[in-house]
């Protein structure tokens, strides 16, 4: 568990401690794995370049903005 709470950390730098938010936050990144997987996988079976779609995903990771603007 010392691992998924040090990959979890609030703005300020500290750690997330509460077990429910840290099993909320490890079901999500499950999740998140799996579908990112699938896609990437689906669209290379597809035909579309590899290093494009990471280019993509890349892309659409940096575009999230945090509820409110904040």
């Amino acid at each position: 568990m010392a691992e998924i709470e040090t990959r979890w950390r609030g703005r300020d730098g500290s750690p997330i401690a509460c077990r429910e938010k840290l099993k909320i936050l490890e079901e999500n990144w499950a999740e998140v794995t799996q579908v990112v997987r699938d896609a990437f996988e689906d669209a290379v079976l597809m035909g579309v370049d590899p290093d494009l779609m990471r280019r993509e995903l890349a892309a659409l990771i940096a575009s999230l903005r945090p509820p409110g603007g904040g």
